[in-house]
This record gives C-alpha cells, sequence and structure tokens, in this order.
C-alpha cells in the first residue's frame, strides 16, 4: 500500500505548501505548561509519514511519562531571574552571591532562549572568565577569575538548569558534563607564636589593636565587625557571638549565625580583655571629641566617629598593620587558623577547638585549620630523634 492510501493517526494530516511540497503535520496533547499550569499542544510538520509516525510515537510516549518538552521561547536571563525570585529562604548574603555568579552567564547569553543554550556556550564563558576579558553589564572588562570563582559559577549554572530541567523547560542539563577548572595547591598560612607576639606588640598602639587581638583569639571577620559591646562582658571575661556583619553586594548586612554552633560564648584571655577596655575607654574619649555627631557607639570595633567597619576595610587595616609589624602579610581570616592551629599545637582536644570557633563537626576541624607548623615539625623531629638513636 503507498504512502498516499495509508490511514493516518489521530491528530496527524497532510498539508499542501504554497510551493507545493506535501508534509505531515501532526497536533497532540503535550501535557500541562510548568509555567501557567495551562494544557498545551505542540504541532509539527514532518516530510514523510515514517518521519510523523516516529515522532508521533516519541511525543506521546514522552508526555505519558511527564518528560515531553515543548518549543519555548523562555531566555536565559528568564531562567536565572526565576531561579533568584524562587530562593527566598537564602540569606541576602547569599542571594548577592548568587546573583554574582550567574552575571557573567546573564550578560552574555540572556537574550538567548535557555533551550537553544549549549555546553559549548557554557565552555567558552568558563573559559573566557579564566583568562579574563568577560565584559560586565557596565561595559566594564573583567580581570580573570580564580579556578575557585570559576568553579562557583560552574555549580551555579549547573544548578539553574537542573531547576529548569525538573519544571520542564529544557529537555537536558547541558551544563551536566562542563569540567571543573583544577585548583591549585594552596598552603594554608598561619603566624608562628613569635609572630603573634610581634604582631600583638606593634598593635598596643593602634586603636583597632583590639580587633587584632579578637582575630587572633579565633573571631571571623563578620563576627568581629559585628560584635557589639552589650554582647561583651568585662566583668565576668565573656563575649557571646550573636551576629555577623557581612557584604550582600555593595552593602552591609547584620545576619545570625549560619549554624548554632557559631552562635558561641568565649571566656576573655587576660591581654584581650585589657586591650577591650582600653579601646572601650579610647572610644569614650573619642565620642566626647565627636560630639553628638559621634555614631551610637554599639560595636566594638568602630572608626573615629563611632561607625561600624565593612569587613573588606578590616581586612585592608590588618594588612597594613602587618606591614607595620614586620610580619608575614597573612589574610585576616587566617588568623583564625592561626588560633585554631596554636590551640592544637598546645595538646588542646580538637573538639574543644570546634567549639571554640564554632565548628559543628571537629572532623572538619582538624582537616582545615588544626596543620602543624614548621617549628612544631623541627619539634617532633627532636623528640623523634631523642627515641629512635643508636646510642
Amino acid at each position: 500500500m503507498s504512502a498516499r492510501r495509508q490511514r493516518l493517526l489521530p491528530g496527524m494530516k497532510k498539508v499542501t505548501l504554497k510551493s507545493g511540497e506535501e508534509r505531515y503535520e501532526i497536533t497532540l496533547d503535550a501535557g500541562t505548561d510548568p509555567g501557567t499550569g495551562k494544557r498545551r499542544q505542540t504541532r509539527k510538520r514532518y516530510k514523510t509519514l515514517e518521519d510523523a509516525k516516529n515522532a508521533y510515537s516519541k511525543i506521546s510516549s514522552e508526555v505519558g511519562a511527564g518528560t515531553y518538552v515543548a518549543r519555548s521561547t523562555v531566555t536565559v536571563e528568564q531562567v536565572c531571574s526565576n531561579y533568584i525570585a524562587g530562593r527566598h529562604n537564602l540569606r541576602a548574603t547569599s542571594l548577592s552571591k548568587l546573583a554574582y555568579d550567574l552575571a557573567p552567564l546573564r550578560e552574555r547569553h540572556g537574550e538567548l532562549p535557555v533551550q537553544s543554550l549549549t555546553r559549548r556556550h557554557i565552555d567558552d564563558l568558563v573559559r573566557d572568565l579564566c583568562v579574563g576579558g568577560t565584559v560586565t553589564e557596565k561595559g566594564k572588562s573583567r580581570r580573570p577569575w580564580s579556578p575557585s570563582a570559576v568553579n562557583k559559577v560552574i555549580t551555579t549554572i549547573q544548578q539553574v538548569l537542573a531547576d529548569a530541567f525538573s519544571q520542564g523547560v529544557v529537555p537536558r542539563v547541558v551544563a551536566a558534563g562542563v569540567k571543573r577548572v583544577p585548583m591549585p595547591h594552596k598552603e594554608m598560612s598561619t603566624f608562628t607564636a613569635a609572630e603573634v607576639r610581634t604582631l600583638l606588640a606593634a598593635a598596643a598602639d593602634n586603636r583597632l589593636g583590639h580587633a587584632w587581638h579578637l582575630a587572633l583569639a579565633g573571631l571571623r571577620r563578620g563576627e568581629i565587625a559585628g560584635l557589639r559591646w552589650s554582647d561583651v562582658d568585662l566583668d565576668a571575661g565573656f563575649l557571646s557571638i550573636s551576629k555577623s556583619r557581612v557584604m550582600a553586594g555593595n552593602r552591609a548586612v547584620e545576619n545570625e549565625p549560619k549554624t548554632a554552633t557559631s552562635r558561641r560564648t568565649l571566656p576573655l584571655s587576660e591581654p584581650l580583655k585589657a586591650s577591650l577596655r582600653m579601646a572601650r575607654a579610647s572610644q569614650r574619649r573619642e565620642r566626647l571629641a565627636v560630639g553628638p555627631e559621634y555614631g551610637l557607639g554599639e560595636y566594638v570595633v568602630v572608626n573615629e566617629v563611632g561607625q561600624p567597619y565593612t569587613p573588606a576595610v578590616l581586612s585592608r587595616y590588618w594588612r597594613e598593620m602587618t606591614v607595620a609589624a614586620g610580619v608575614r602579610s597573612i589574610r585576616l581570616h587566617d588568623a583564625r587558623h592561626t588560633a585554631a592551629t596554636t590551640l592544637h599545637l598546645q595538646g588542646v582536644p580538637v573538639a574543644v577547638i570546634a567549639a571554640w570557633i564554632g565548628h559543628a563537626d571537629a572532623s572538619f576541624t582538624m582537616k582545615v585549620y588544626a596543620h602543624s607548623q614548621n617549628d612544631a615539625l623541627k619539634d617532633a623531629a627532636s623528640v623523634l630523634g631523642s627515641v629512635v638513636t643508636t646510642k
């Protein structure tokens, strides 16, 4: 029997184009639109009856299984925007970081239908982020991003496309196979005990000396910036971590601690207590000198007019302090590493160290923070040498 005399399936018809060519058109129910919740249809044309029947069978099967993805004009920008809008459970800082990680994709391919996005698009974006030169929304050229930053972009794009796939917007996650950028090995930097003493001695006359005491006591940068005098009891000798002041885009915001273990109360060492008393007295003098324009005076670490610092400014002053003290310029966060490592080298149990610096998992503390320094390794060699000997 010829194709012309074969029986057409329901929803299938033969049409003649203006050119005189014949096509087989199928119109099928395509299930519910994930965006509107309404029923939808799909209509496609094929050159041969065989192609039309194969497509008919495939579409019907996918619709029945709930995996059919109809053609869509939804753009990359719309998918990214909808994903961010759906993350209403995130903090302002996390939302800001999410938008930051998606910015390169939205700027380059925002107007592209998301179903037209390919793995090559993403691979090229990854490469360009690594070498530099991607263009921001304001037309500025970006410098090369670190492997860590680029890998976060890859992960975020994969999450966005996986969400679009789960909603039936795209037929597959084209970013699933994108390779991570190799991470270079990076040694963790910490101060030795001698360097800690040198820096704190140099900071004794610095108006932010108490901030560096807090850092070397194991507080996070955001915890230092968000610490209030109401959280400090100098008479009883305790301070409580209840807030963290962090950046959300271009503005500083305060958050509750991320985990229950980050919310903690710590006893004050005598040097830290003395440093905080000096800072309190200094701020009272500054308040008298400035007068009514002085800030509320709530925060432990403030500028000369009583305003709290942003975390980035604290990092800048820390770098200047390390240079002035003549010690190695390690990151402000590495002062926290220093505290954990110092406690470890003094034999403090890892579980206690984890509680001190606010970790829920002591094994994570051991893996990330508590590593041996060169001086400690030399001491270990001496101990080993005194035991393993032929004399």
